[in-house]
């Protein structure tokens, strides 16, 4: 996808307000693209003009925070925490089913159970052993949790980037925050190829789940398995780096 993003990137200690301002504005039209890309998967309930204005408060705050250093573009950074921004407004409204909350814990957990016996990325066939199910439940309950395939990346650990261990402003609680976007750049690149690609695919190209499918050549329904099961395995690993913290 053709951008324009290769001029903005700076450092975050080089950012200046007027750059800060250069950003928001060159990206303003992102926050809608965004905004419009999601409102399809949302409840009928939530209306485009709250993303709008959550996303540019997403935006604000990435380009306040981005630092090159960990290897993104702006664009790709600022995306993240647009959606980001989108998603904790939806979430406000509570409308996924606490089961869905409740599975995503229960796969995450028994990911991170399989790959820290094993040392690797845990397949399909043993994360449905480790919850004693056949791969045929399992693929269901990634299918009934398919709204996490709407996460926001410091979502994953629920209470964002170490934000719960100390308030945001403090000089420990920044340094923590820049660990977990450390953090989750080095999850996402240990992702299994296909699910890498999956999230590059969805996050950076745009592409809905049947365009990624035909890319892949799988169903639309199996795309949504394993956006569900990345987010899982995304979540599991982080919860492991913030038990170290």
């Amino acid at each position: 996808m053709a951008s324009a993003s290769g001029a903005y990137m700076y450092n975050r200690t080089q950012l200046a307000a007027g750059q800060q301002d250069l950003l928001v504005e060159q990206f303003a039209p992102l926050v809608k693209r965004i905004a419009y890309h999601l409102l399809g998967r949302l409840p009928s309930s939530v209306q485009v003009e709250d993303l709008m204005q959550a996303g540019m408060i997403g935006l604000l705050e990435a380009s306040r925070k981005f630092d090159h250093s960990k290897g993104a573009s702006f664009e790709t950074y600022a995306g993240i925490r647009i959606r980001g921004a989108m998603l904790d407004e939806v979430r406000k409204g509570d409308w996924a089913p606490r089961s869905v909350h409740r599975n995503t814990r229960m796969v995450s957990d028994a990911i991170r159970a399989v790959e820290a016996r094993l040392g690797r990325d845990a397949k399909d066939q043993e994360v449905a052993a480790e919850l004693v199910m056949s791969l045929e439940d399992y693929y269901a309950i990634l299918g009934d949790t398919a709204g996490s395939k709407l996460f926001s990346f410091e979502d994953l650990l629920e209470s964002g980037a170490a934000a719960d261990v100390h308030a945001e402003g403090e000089p420990q609680g920044e340094l923590l925050d820049e660990r977990f976007r450390g953090a989750l750049v080095e999850a996402i690149e240990g992702l299994p190829e296909r699910e890498r690609l999956v999230l590059s695919l969805y996050y950076d190209e745009e592409l809905n789940l049947k365009e990624i499918g035909a890319v892949l050549g799988v169903s639309e329904s199996r795309v949504s398995q394993l956006h569900t099961q990345c987010a899982a395995r995304l979540r599991a690993r982080l919860v492991a780096w913030k038990n170290e913290y």
